[in-house]
């Protein structure tokens, strides 16, 4: 996809703070240091738009990336990290809750997992929240360099079979390095979004 404009127009943390835009959002959930930042900094060439963090839990807005005024990138807090406070993580829950349940525009969310691991029991949480809005699953599997070749498949099934997808259902294997299935996923995207 060629991008000319890429912006994070805000980050927010409650709706009124939500912009006010006619194109549509896509989200994207995962666990702390799943790698959504450098998912969305490889997705949209650039190298450091979305920050990234070896320490997990440091997205904790809702950040709102405008690419060419025709669609949103919309990067939400990760979930399940351990070493936030419990206060913290409800309203962290909260937050994304009330994005999922209230924003009009937003016609996908996409779920990030760690190619390396099992899919967790908040992974699922997640997943059939995205089910109950979507009425279907959008799975990008991350971190696919840091597996050998040979084993990756094996890795993809697991996570298939343990989210419970099925043929409805997208699934993708990604890596930020690599730029492995970036092409694929924006087609994905471009599709669901109905743009050019």
């Amino acid at each position: 996809m060629n991008i000319h404009k890429v912006e994070l127009t805000i980050s927010a943390v409650s709706p009124k703070q939500y912009p006010d835009t006619s194109f549509p959002d896509i989200a994207f959930a995962g666990r702390s240091n799943v790698g959504k930042s450098s998912f969305i900094n490889k997705m949209l060439n650039r190298k450091s738009l979305a920050r990234t963090s070896s320490k997990p839990g440091k997205t904790a807005t809702i950040n709102f990336y405008n690419i060419d005024d025709t669609i949103n990138f919309v990067d939400l807090p990760g979930y399940g990290y351990a070493k936030v406070s419990k206060d913290e993580k409800k309203k962290w829950g909260n937050m994304i809750e009330t994005y999922l349940n209230t924003r009009e525009e937003l016609i996908c969310t996409a779920l990030l997992v760690d190619a390396r691991h099992k899919p967790t029991s908040d992974d699922l949480t997640m997943l059939n929240y995205i089910r109950e809005r979507h009425g279907f699953a959008f799975v990008i599997a991350t971190k696919c360099d840091k597996i050998a070749k040979t084993k990756l498949n094996n890795h993809l099934d697991d996570i298939y079979y343990t989210l419970e997808l099925t043929d409805d259902d997208i699934m993708m294997p990604f890596s930020a390095e690599t730029g492995l299935g970036a092409d694929d996923i924006w087609e994905a995207i471009k599709e669901i979004c109905e743009i050019e």
